[in-house]
C-alpha cells in the first residue's frame, strides 16, 4: 500500500502547520485497523494537508497513496477516503489539485461499484466531477441505479445525475428521463424525494402536479421504513465530534435541503413543505425542518404564523437535540416568535435549569428559552429576569434582552440600578459588565438611574481604560433620561473635549436645552471630527432644530460628498433644521438604492417629514412588494437582522395609508 512512500521527501514539503514529514505517520495511520487510529489520522489529514480545504504540494504528494488505501478493501472507513480525495479534487481547491485527482479518475470507475455502500456513495459523485467522458459517466450512473439496492447510495447517484444535468445541458435529456423515471414507483420513498429535487433544480418543468403534498408524503414513508445507520464506535477525536453533532438523518436533512434551494423564492410552497415536515411523526425530520427554517425565515418575508407555532410545539417533546434545535431558531426571531410563546413561557417555567447557559470558559449568558421569550416582548418573561437579577451572578447579555420588553419590563428597574451600582469600577470588565445593563437603563428611560451611570462616568480609573469604554454607553443612557439627567451637566461637559464630544454634546442639550453650550462643540465635530463623529454631530445637530441654522452651510457640504452615513444624517438634520425638503430627498434616494442598511433610518426620517416626503413613497411601496429581506443574501446566510427587517416593514407600512 505504501511502496514509494519513503522516497518522498516530506521534509521538503509543507502543510497548514509547516514541515510535512508527519504525514506519513497519518497516511499509515489511515490504513490501522483501530478505529480510534483512524479517525485520529483522519483529523491530521483535514486538520493540516487538507486544512480549511486548502492545498499543498504535500497533499498532491498524497493524492496517489490515497487511491492506492481507497481500492484496498482490507483497509477500514475507505470511504472518509473516498470522500477526501473528492474534497481535494474539487473546483474551489484551484486546477493543479483538480488535475491530480483528474489523473487517477479512471480509478472512481471501480470504487463506484464497491461492496462497501459507504465508497460507492462517496464515489457516485466523482464519476461526474473528473472522469471527462460524459457519455459513459451517464451510462455508467443508469446501470449503477439500476442495480444499486442501497437507499443512500441511491440517493447520492440521483445527486450526480441531477449535477450531469448543470454540468452536460448538451446531454441533459437523457438524465432527466432518468430522474423523472426515479421520481416515480418503484424506486423507494428516499429515491423518489431525491429525484423531485434534483428535477427541481435542473428541470423544472418535468416536476409532477402537487409536488409539496408529494413531497411529504414520500419523506413520511421513507421515515417509517428508514433503518438506523451504522454504529460507529465513539472517539474523542476531532472527525469523532463532527459525526455526534451531525443530524442523525443527515441524508434527510440532505433531501429537504435540496428541495427548499430549488424551491428558492416560492416561500409559499416552501412554507407549506416546513409545515408537512414539522407535522411528520418523526422527530428527526421535524429536527431537520426546524433547522432548515432558520434560512428561510432569515432570508423572505411571509406570515410565518403557522410554521412558527409548530417550531414552538417542538418544545414539549423531552428530546434534548430537537428542543435546542427549536429554542435556537426561535431566539433569532424576535417578535415573529409571538406564535410560540405560549410555549417557550411553559419551558420557562418547568425548566428553571435553562435559564442560564454556563460555559467551560468565560461568564454564563442568559438561556435560550429565556432569551427568545424576551426577544419575542412577552411580558412573562420578567419574574424569570427578576430572579436572576437578583441571584448572585448576572448572566451576560441579559441586560440587552430587557430592552425588547418594553415598558413591560418597568418593575425590573429597581434591580437593573442595583446591579448598576455594583460594577467594580476597576476591574478591566467593567464595560463588559455594564453594557447591557446601560441598554436597559436606556430602554427603560429610568429616571431614578441618574446617580449609578454617574458613577460609571466619574468613578472608572483612566489608567485601565475602563473609563473611556464606558463613557459612550454611559452617555446615551444619560441622553435617554433627557432633563432627569440635569445632575450630570457638569461630567458631560468635562467630556466636550473627548472622543465622545457630539454624543456628550446631545446628552447636554437633552439634560439643559442650551443652545449656545453645545452649538460649538457640534460644528466643530462636524467640520473636523473623524467620520463616526461627523456622523453623531449631523444627527444632534438635527435635534436643536432651528437654533443649529448657523450649521446648514457645512450640513450641506456633508450631505453632498460625506459618505452615505454621513450624508443620511447631514440631510436628516437639514429637514429638522429648515424644513425644505428640495435637498434632502435626493440625499435619502440615492442612499436607498446604494446601501440598504440605511432604509430603517431613512424611514424614519420620512415618518418624521409627514406628506413633505411624499416623492420618495414609490421606495416604500417597492419596498412592501419585495418579498426577500432587505439585507439578505440568497441562501439565508449572510449578516441581517430579521427584527431590524421588521422595524422596517412596521415603518414602511406606517407611511402608506392604505397599507
Amino acid at each position: 500500500m505504501f511502496t514509494g512512500i519513503d522516497e518522498v521527501d516530506w521534509t521538503s514539503l509543507r502543510h497548514a502547520h509547516g514541515s510535512a514529514a508527519d504525514v506519513p505517520a497519518l497516511l499509515r495511520g489511515l490504513a490501522s485497523a483501530d478505529a480510534a487510529e483512524r479517525e485520529a489520522a483522519l483529523d491530521g489529514m483535514y486538520g493540516s494537508v487538507h486544512h480549511q480545504g486548502n492545498v499543498y504540494d504535500s497533499t498532491l504528494a498524497c493524492v496517489p497513496f490515497l487511491f492506492t488505501l481507497a481500492a484496498r478493501v482490507e483497509v477500514r472507513d475507505r470511504g472518509a477516503i473516498v470522500e477526501l480525495l473528492v474534497s481535494i479534487g474539487a473546483e474551489s481547491a484551484g486546477a493543479r489539485a483538480q488535475g491530480a485527482v483528474r489523473a487517477r479518475a479512471e480509478a472512481f470507475v471501480a470504487l463506484a461499484e464497491d461492496p462497501c455502500p459507504w465508497v460507492r456513495r462517496a464515489a457516485a459523485g466523482a464519476l461526474v466531477r473528473f472522469l471527462d467522458e460524459p457519455a459513459r459517466v451517464l451510462e455508467l450512473l443508469a446501470r449503477r441505479i439500476t442495480a444499486e439496492a442501497d437507499e443512500q447510495v441511491l440517493g447520492s447517484l440521483t445527486a450526480a445525475l441531477g449535477q450531469f444535468v448543470l454540468r452536460h445541458p448538451e446531454r441533459a435529456a437523457a438524465a432527466v428521463d432518468l430522474l423523472a423515471a426515479q421520481s416515480e414507483p418503484p424506486y423507494p420513498p428516499g429515491a423518489r424525494l431525491a429525484a423531485l429535487g434534483q428535477l427541481a433544480l435542473g428541470a423544472p418543468e418535468r416536476l409532477p402536479a402537487g409536488l409539496v403534498p408529494t413531497a411529504v408524503r414520500l419523506l413520511r414513508e421513507r421515515t417509517e421504513h428508514r433503518s438506523a445507520g451504522p454504529d460507529r464506535a465513539e472517539t474523542d477525536t476531532l472527525v469523532g465530534r463532527i459525526r455526534r453533532l451531525r443530524p442523525s438523518d443527515e441524508e434527510g436533512s440532505s433531501l429537504l435541503r435540496t428541495l427548499h434551494r430549488a424551491l428558492d423564492d416560492r416561500v409559499a410552497d416552501r412554507i407549506a413543505l416546513l409545515v408537512g415536515q414539522l407535522s411528520s411523526p418523526g422527530a428527526m425530520d421535524r429536527c431537520n425542518a426546524v433547522r432548515m427554517s432558520a434560512g428561510l425565515f432569515r432570508e423572505w418575508r411571509a406570515d410565518f404564523t403557522a410554521p412558527v407555532a409548530l417550531i414552538g410545539a417542538q418544545l414539549r417533546p423531552e428530546e434534548d437535540q430537537l428542543r435546542d434545535a427549536a429554542v435556537s431558531v426561535l431566539a433569532e426571531l424576535f417578535a415573529l416568535a409571538a406564535p410560540a410563546a405560549d410555549e417557550l413561557h411553559a419551558l420557562v417555567t418547568v425548566r428553571p435549569d435553562l435559564w442560564v447557559r454556563t460555559w467551560e470558559r468565560g461568564r454564563p449568558s442568559l438561556g435560550g428559552p429565556l432569551k427568545a421569550l424576551a426577544r419575542s416582548g412577552d411580558p412573562r418573561a420578567v419574574p424569570a429576569l427578576a430572579q436572576l437579577l437578583a441571584g448572585p451572578v448576572v448572566p451576560g447579555g441579559l441586560g440587552f434582552e430587557v430592552a425588547h420588553l418594553g415598558r413591560a419590563a418597568a418593575p425590573l428597574a429597581p434591580a437593573l440600578r442595583h446591579r448598576l451600582g455594583r460594577v467594580p469600577l476597576d476591574s478591566p470588565e467593567a464595560a463588559e459588565l455594564a453594557a447591557p445593563l446601560l441598554a436597559a437603563v436606556t430602554a427603560l428611560a429610568d429616571p431614578a438611574a441618574v446617580p449609578e451611570v454617574l458613577r460609571l462616568l466619574r468613578g472608572a480609573p483612566d489608567g485601565l481604560g475602563a473609563r473611556e469604554s464606558l463613557a459612550g454607553q454611559a452617555v446615551r443612557a444619560l441622553d435617554a433620561l433627557g432633563t432627569a439627567a440635569r445632575a450630570a451637566a457638569p461630567v458631560l461637559r468635562a467630556l466636550l473635549d473627548t472622543r465622545h464630544a457630539a454624543s456628550a454634546a446631545g446628552a447636554l442639550w437633552a439634560a439643559e436645552g442650551d443652545a449656545e453650550a453645545v452649538l460649538p462643540v457640534l460644528l466643530r465635530e462636524l467640520t473636523f471630527g473623524r467620520s463616526r463623529g461627523a456622523r453623531t454631530a449631523a444627527e444632534q445637530l438635527g435635534r436643536l432644530g432651528g437654533a443649529a441654522r448657523q450649521a446648514l452651510p457645512a450640513l450641506r457640504a456633508l450631505a453632498g460628498s460625506g459618505r452615505v452615513w454621513e450624508r443620511i444624517c447631514a440631510a436628516g438634520a437639514l429637514w429638522r433644521i429648515e424644513g425644505d425638503p428640495e435637498p434632502v430627498l435626493p440625499v435619502f434616494r440615492s442612499a436607498w438604492s446604494q446601501n440598504p442598511y440605511t432604509r430603517c433610518a431613512i424611514a424614519e426620517y420620512l415618518a418624521a417629514m409627514g406628506p413633505a416626503g411624499a416623492p420618495l413613497h414609490d421606495l416604500v411601496t417597492a419596498e412592501l412588494a419585495t418579498a426577500r429581506r432587505h439585507t439578505a443574501r440568497p441562501g439565508g446566510y449572510g449578516s441581517h437582522d430579521i427584527a431590524q427587517d421588521e422595524h422596517l416593514l412596521a415603518t414602511c407600512r406606517g407611511l402608506l395609508p392604505s397599507s
